[in-house]
């Protein structure tokens, strides 16, 4: 586990840490690894004293930072063990990368958007993370060359059933993605049950971008 920067005081924080518990998050190293990131690092400077409130923000590219109460729910519904290497679709602003690398061995990360890569980069180099590796990508392709891992998680919304990342999932592991073609979709489940097959397991509905072929090559 990695992540050497300690969140900024906040009088938004014990408020923020409250909502997450109230709201069902209860795994102590997740609540850990949101308490001690500063979300503010993330936050374009427009939304910078919107940083530590309990809503998804917009960043470059048209992409957004993700809801706190989303990123706990999601990283606690991966039941990731610290010797986990996990597989993170959308990198982003890579406040959700930089949770995971909190509670995981491992986490390799792809972008479509090499904007957002470099900028992610950056911010994990100021924060002294050793434990993330990046691609500028197609995450809807996976990384097969890393593949299988134990956890696999998506932040983008697919339009049906993420078939080809399931294929690079260990027997036992668990991939969380949200699924949909509409402005809503299901927050999904997958968990290995060993034998090639899968529980699915609906957990809420959410909001996320499309999941889109190919990279981005103007960005």
């Amino acid at each position: 586990m990695n992540g050497k920067a300690k969140a900024a005081p906040s009088t938004d924080l014990p408020r923020l840490m409250q909502a997450l518990r109230d709201q069902g998050i209860t795994d102590l190293q997740v609540l850990a690894a949101i308490e001690t990131t500063p979300r503010d690092l993330f936050t374009p400077d427009l939304f910078k004293d919107r940083s530590w409130e309990d809503s998804a923000l917009p960043i470059a590219c048209g992409q957004t930072i993700s809801q706190p109460y989303i990123v706990s729910l999601m990283t606690q519904a991966l039941t990731i063990e610290p010797r986990s290497r996990v597989l993170e679709i959308g990198t982003g602003s890579g406040y959700q990368t930089t949770i995971l690398s909190k509670v995981s061995r491992l986490v390799y990360t792809i972008e479509r958007y090499r904007t957002l890569m470099k900028e992610a980069e950056a911010r994990f180099a100021t924060l002294g993370l050793t434990n993330v590796i990046t691609k500028f990508g197609d995450g809807g392709e996976g990384w097969a060359e890393q593949a299988p891992f134990d956890r696999i998680m998506v932040t983008a919304a697919a339009e049906d059933d993420p078939k080809r990342l399931l294929t690079q999932l260990k027997p036992n592991g668990v991939l969380v993605a949200p699924v949909g073609k509409g402005p809503v979709q299901s927050l999904r489940r997958y968990a290995g049950d060993g034998k090639g097959g899968f529980k699915v397991e609906a957990l809420c509905d959410v909001r996320f971008v499309p999941l889109l072929d190919g990279v981005a090559r103007d960005q």
